[in-house]
C-alpha cells in the first residue's frame, strides 16, 4: 500500500472515531469539523498574507526576486545619501561584538580550580592555555568554549561552566564594542550594492524586487512606527527610464489590492539619492475605505550616487511598506497590534472556541459503565418531575461479576425526584458560561444566550450521570460495598462534573465575564453490592 493511501485511511479512521467520541461526550461539532488541534490548518498572519500577495504581483509583472545585503558599511551610507548621511545614520543600528580577551592562567587560578575538586596536571593546564589562545585568535567558537574547557579538564559541562563563571571573570565582564557596520535602514542601501554587482552582467532591462526587513532606530515604537519593518521594493534599470515607469508599476501593484484611482504628489522629503523633482508619493483610493491613502514612493536614482558604485545605467526605484498596505487592507489602526497581536492586541476567544474548552471531567471507561450512564439519564428524564418522596431502580443485575443495585432517590417530602436545574443546558455567550433553564427563563443574560449563544449540549444531569457511572466502576474495582452520590446546589463547573480549560478561565476572569451555572440540582444516587 502506498504512503498516501495509508495516510488517507488513517485520517478516515480518526475522523470516524472523533464523531463517535464527540457524540458520547456531547462535544459540539458540525459537519466535517474535527479537533482543531489535529486536523484544522493553521492560521496565517495578515502581514505575511500581504507579503505573499506582493511577491506574486511583482513576479507577475516580470520582476525577479532578490535578496539584498542586510549589513551595510557606514561608508556606503555616505556614498548613497551624501550630506544626508549623518541624519540617516542617526536612525541606523550599528553592529557591535564582544572582544576576545587575553585569558591568563596564573597560579592563583590553578589553585582556585583545584579548590573546587579538579585535579590538574601539566597536560591539562597546557590544554587549557591552548584553548584560550585559540579563543583569542578566533579559531575557537564562543559557543564551544564551555565544552572545550570541560573536555580539557575532564569534568562535566556543568562544572566547566562553573569554572568559567567563577574563576575567569574577564569573560563575564566583557563589554561590546561597536564597529562601522550598520543594519540596513532603507532598502535603497541594498539596491546600490546589488546593482553594483549586476549592472554589467545582466541583459537590460534589469527588473528586480525584494521584500525584506529593514531596521530603523526610532525614538519609540507607536501606532505607526516599528523599529523593524518590511520594505516591498523594486528597481528597474535600463539605458533610459522615467517616472512614468514608477506610475505604471505602482498602479499595477495597487490594482491587485483593489485600489481603483491614483494620484501623485511630489515628496517633500527630497532624498539626495533621487534626481531632484523625481521623488513622488503615490496615493490610492480604495472603495472600502472611501478615502485617499499614501501607499508608495518612487523616484529615479541620482547618477551621482550611482557613479559611486560604477553604475552607468538609469534606475527607477519604487518602495512601499508591507505593514502599511496590510493595515489599509485589514482596517488596522495600530501597526503594533497588527504585527504583534500576541503582545499588543486584545485577547479574544470566540464563543465556539470557549465551548471546546469546557468538557465532562470524570467519564466511565468501559462500555458497561457507559451503558449504565445512559440508563441513569433515561430514568432521570422519564421520572425527574415525580413528587417526593420517591425512589426508582436504575439498574439491578450483574456488573463486572458482581450483583449491584443502582437507585435514583429523593427521600424528602415536598420536592421532586430532581431539582429544577437538572436539565439546564450550558451555553457560551459573549465570553460568558451560563446554565440556561429549559423553560421559565427570566434573566436577560440567559435569554440572550439562548437566542445568540453556542450550546454545548451538556446538561447538569449529564455531568452528574457520567460522574456516577465512573464512581460505580471505581467502586467495583476497588472492592467497595456502597457509594452515595448527592448533589444539591450547583455553584461551580466542578459541582456538575465539568472541567474548564485554564486558558478559558483566564480569559473569562481577565475580561470580567461570568460563569453562572447556579441552580438547585437535588439529585441523589445510591449504588450497593447485593449479596
Amino acid at each position: 500500500m502506498k504512503r498516501k493511501e495509508i495516510i488517507k485511511l488513517a485520517r478516515k479512521d480518526f475522523e470516524k472515531a472523533w464523531v463517535e467520541t464527540s457524540k458520547t461526550l456531547k462535544i459540539p461539532h458540525h459537519d466535517n469539523e474535527y479537533p482543531r488541534l489535529h486536523l484544522k490548518t493553521g492560521k496565517s498572519h495578515m502581514l505575511y498574507n500581504t507579503i505573499w500577495e506582493l511577491r506574486q504581483t511583482y513576479l507577475n509583472l516580470g520582476f525577479n526576486e532578490t535578496v539584498n545585503p542586510v549589513f551595510v558599511d557606514e561608508e556606503d551610507i555616505y556614498k548613497q545619501f551624501g550630506p544626508e548621511a549623518p541624519a540617516v545614520l542617526d536612525r541606523c543600528f550599528y553592529l557591535a561584538g564582544l572582544p576576545r580577551p587575553d585569558i591568563g592562567i596564573g597560579m592563583d587560578k590553578i589553585e582556585a580550580i583545584e579548590e573546587i575538586g579538579v585535579q590538574l596536571n601539566e597536560e591539562k593546564i597546557q590544554s587549557l592555555k591552548d584553548i584560550f589562545r585559540s579563543y583569542k585568535k578566533g579559531d575557537e567558537s564562543g559557543d564551544d568554549l564551555v565544552y572545550s574547557v570541560s573536555n580539557a579538564l575532564e569534568v562535566e559541562n556543568s562544572l566547566g561552566l562553573k569554572i568559567l563563571e567563577n574563576i575567569f571573570p574577564e569573560l563575564r565582564e566583557l563589554q561590546p564594542i561597536a564597529n562601522r557596520t550598520t543594519l540596513r535602514s532603507h532598502m535603497t542601501s541594498g539596491w546600490f550594492l546589488t546593482l553594483q554587482s549586476l549592472h554589467n552582467r545582466d541583459k537590460l532591462p534589469i527588473k528586480l524586487f525584494s521584500i525584506d526587513r529593514c531596521f530603523r532606530r526610532e525614538q519609540k515604537e507607536d501606532a505607526s512606527h516599528l523599529m523593524t519593518y518590511y520594505s516591498a521594493s523594486c528597481v528597474w534599470a535600463d539605458n533610459e527610464v522615467d517616472i512614468d515607469m514608477g506610475m505604471a508599476v505602482s498602479e499595477s501593484i495597487l490594482e491587485h489590492f483593489g485600489f481603483q484611482k491614483f494620484k501623485y504628489m511630489a515628496d517633500e522629503k527630497k532624498s539626495k539619492y533621487y534626481i531632484p523633482g523625481t521623488q513622488t508619493e503615490v496615493y490610492g483610493y480604495h472603495p472600502k475605505l472611501k478615502e485617499w491613502v499614501e501607499v508608495a514612493t518612487f523616484g529615479i536614482y541620482s547618477p551621482i550616487a550611482l557613479s559611486q558604485y560604477g553604475i552607468d545605467k538609469q534606475v527607477m526605484n519604487l518602495g512601499m511598506g508591507a505593514e502599511r498596505i496590510s493595515m489599509i487592507l485589514h482596517n488596522q489602526p495600530d501597526v503594533r497590534e497588527m504585527v504583534y497581536p500576541q503582545t499588543y492586541g486584545k485577547w479574544f476567544l470566540s464563543d465556539r472556541t470557549l465551548a471546546t474548552m469546557l468538557h465532562i471531567n470524570y467519564y466511565p471507561f468501559t462500555d458497561e459503565g457507559k451503558n449504565l450512564m445512559h440508563q441513569l439519564l433515561a430514568k432521570a428524564k422519564t421520572n425527574g418531575n415525580t413528587p417526593s418522596p420517591c425512589q426508582f431502580n436504575v439498574f439491578e443485575g450483574e456488573f463486572f461479576g458482581k450483583n449491584i443495585k443502582v437507585t435514583l432517590i429523593e427521600p424528602e417530602e415536598g420536592n421532586k425526584l430532581l431539582g429544577p436545574a437538572a436539565w439546564n443546558i450550558i451555553y457560551i455567550y459573549d465570553g460568558n458560561i451560563i446554565g440556561v433553564p429549559e423553560k421559565d427563563i427570566k434573566d436577560e443574560l440567559s435569554l440572550k444566550a439562548l437566542e445568540n449563544g453556542i450550546s454545548t449540549g451538556i446538561s447538569y444531569i449529564d455531568g452528574v450521570s457520567a460522574y456516577t457511572a465512573y464512581k460505580i466502576e471505581e467502586m467495583i474495582f476497588s472492592n467497595a460495598q456502597y457509594i452515595n452520590i448527592r448533589k444539591t446546589l450547583s455553584k461551580s463547573v466542578s459541582d456538575i462534573n465539568l472541567k474548564l480549560d485554564k486558558i478559558a478561565l483566564n480569559y473569562i476572569t481577565g475580561n470580567n465575564k461570568v460563569i453562572d451555572i447556579r441552580g438547585p440540582l437535588f439529585c441523589t444516587i445510591n449504588c450497593e453490592i447485593l449479596e
